[in-house]
């Protein structure tokens, strides 16, 4: 099943976030390369692809694992909630309608 994992970031943590970048990315490459991975992204802080100082506010992935629990032991274990990135985190089973 797809599981939507919605992140939101403590304030002023963009220079954690940086730090842990490539180990978090690197994760999603490995959801990516197993045909796992829909989509993932952060959601920037203002109107901008690059909003630079300002940083994020959170994060989205929607992934497919074999459960629930499995997907919360997946996001726990992600670089950027060690780094104390994220300050909640949420994970709900997504069903995907569109585009067919």
């Amino acid at each position: 099943m797809w599981y939507a994992i919605i992140a939101k970031d403590h304030p002023d943590t963009l220079s954690r976030r940086q730090g842990a970048r490539p180990a978090h990315m690197a994760r999603l490459l490995e959801l990516q390369d197993a045909g796992r991975l829909f989509v993932a992204g952060a959601f920037p802080a203002i109107e901008s692809e690059d909003p630079g100082p300002a940083g994020f506010t959170g994060s989205m992935i929607l992934a497919q694992f074999p459960s629930m629990a499995e997907a919360r032991a997946w996001a726990d274990a992600d670089p950027y909630v060690a780094a104390g990135v994220y300050a909640d985190v949420q994970i709900k089973p997504f069903r995907k309608a569109l585009p067919a």
